[in-house]
């Protein structure tokens, strides 16, 4: 477990979404996200790395990302910063389910 999180750091205005089917009006759906709810969370970027998908060269970045505990948030979630979306990749409690610590990934090409 990590040192005690500074509430006054969750300093970054978050978007959490859910994965959702969406109607696209011929009998099927596609695959997208919806709002969830807005949040406030710290963003702290661990560690960058080079990567080449689809013979194209982009980097993907390694975040912890903490926000106020809340049952509701898996690794099928995602949340957006502005721009800037993230991949959740593990979601634990922290200090007696006062925070949720993420490791997130956002890739950048």
């Amino acid at each position: 477990m990590s040192a005690l999180i500074d509430i006054g750091a969750l300093n970054r205005r978050l978007v959490l979404q859910a994965p959702a089917n969406i109607d696209d009006g011929a009998g099927g759906f596609t695959r997208d996200f919806e709002t969830v709810a807005p949040l406030w969370g710290s963003v702290t970027t661990l560690s960058a790395r080079a990567e080449i998908a689809a013979d194209t060269l982009g980097a993907a970045l390694r975040l912890r990302i903490v926000i106020r505990f809340r049952g509701d948030v898996t690794t099928r979630h995602r949340l957006l910063d502005g721009a800037h979306i993230y991949s959740l990749i593990a979601v634990r409690e922290s200090e007696g389910r006062r925070f949720l610590e993420i490791d997130a990934e956002e890739r950048q090409d």
